[in-house]
């Protein structure tokens, strides 16, 4: 609906530019409502001389199968009887049926306990509870980290490895890894030193975020104490949510689809390294990574971000392009990169706000 005032100035607008020569049906195109809308307009205002929707001042017909209060009040009693008080009415409506009984549907049911103010928790069970996803941005390396740990097949089954592998979410290095035979908060917390050290960040110019799911080693309290110690912000997945460390999911997968993966096993432990080892070395030096428009993540990592080699990238092209224009129908490929990778992004409006808030930090 147009308020008021609104409509009074769009109607005055196009009065102005009929008056001045244009066309109502054109006028009216260029304040994106029909002639006949402005038509409709101007009769209520030469009827009632106010700018007033009258679909919100008319008495609207009550629906005919509307419940009556009669009914109403049955759903209420019903509802807070003492059979049905501990029930949601998913339940009772279905418990109803069996007995012959019907009154509403379930949806009427909650709509009725709505209107009522009686749409709370039912049941002894704990209420649940709705967390907010954990959503980072990262503008530069060093920024924000995400980690997990996977299962590496031992020499038989039911024996495992476990990798333990930290990356940065901004360029998608590999910043540290150890196989080890025991999942543990100390040896995750024995990581991160390792990674804080290899990158520098010791005395740290930005705050480091790094994100994980919800395993035991991730909240234990000496990987905790590590984390406020090196003055690192810890994040974590909400619980029971498997895709809220998309980064970490998506790097383990492209390590056990390696062509020389052992899925069936490795024979110990050094052999797991080994394999791991060359695995990280070839990530970062050698795998174009496309969700870095195919840069290295060494490359990504860099002082420039990998900016000078798309640079380049896009000359060969303009190049080719020049010397055989026939073979192009359009533009050459989009060698351009965005300049902040988000984990788990928020909607389209605040995306502004945090980046702004980033910046200034």
């Amino acid at each position: 609906m147009t308020e008021p005032e609104l409509r009074q100035q769009v109607m005055d607008l196009i009065a102005e530019a009929v008056e001045a020569g244009a066309r109502l049906a054109i006028a009216c195109d260029e304040a994106e409502i029909s002639a006949k809308t402005y038509n409709r307009w101007l009769k209520s205002f030469e009827e009632s001389n106010e700018h007033i929707d009258k679909r919100t001042t008319c008495l609207h017909p009550e629906p005919h199968n509307k419940l009556s209060k009669e009914e109403v009040q049955q759903i209420l009693n019903i509802v807070n009887s003492t059979e049905f008080s501990h029930l949601p009415p998913s339940q009772i409506v279905p418990i109803l049926v069996d007995k012959g009984i019907y009154i509403a549907s379930e949806s009427t049911f909650y709509r009725v306990l709505r209107e009522a103010k009686q749409m709370q928790h039912r049941g002894r069970s704990k209420e649940p509870v709705k967390r907010e996803i954990s959503t980072h941005l990262a503008t530069a390396p060093n920024r924000v980290y995400t980690w997990d740990i996977t299962y590496l097949n031992g020499p038989i089954k039911g024996c495992h490895y476990y990798l333990y592998l930290i990356s940065d979410l901004f360029s998608r290095r590999i910043i540290a890894w150890e196989v080890w035979e025991v999942e543990s908060a100390e040896n995750a917390s024995e990581l991160i030193r390792r990674a804080i050290i290899s990158e520098g960040l010791a005395k740290k110019k930005h705050p480091l975020v790094l994100h994980s799911d919800n395993g035991s080693p991730m909240k234990g309290a000496t990987m905790l104490e590590t984390l406020y110690n090196l003055g690192i912000t810890p994040s974590r997945s909400r619980p029971r949510v498997s895709n809220d460390n998309p980064f970490a999911e998506s790097l383990f997968k492209t390590l056990k689809y390696r062509c020389n993966y052992q899925p069936k096993g490795f024979s110990n432990i050094e052999e797991a390294r080994e394999w791991v080892y060359d695995f990280v070395d070839w990530y970062n030096n050698n795998h174009r990574h496309s969700g870095i428009n195919f840069l290295t993540p060494n490359q990504r990592h860099s002082a420039d971000h990998g900016l000078s080699v798309l640079a380049k990238r896009d000359i060969v092209y303009k190049t080719a392009k020049l010397k055989n224009p026939a073979r192009w129908s359009g533009n050459t490929r989009d060698w351009s990169i965005e300049d902040y990778v988000w984990l788990n992004p928020e909607k389209d409006s605040s995306v502004d706000n945090h980046l702004k808030e980033t910046e200034a930090s």
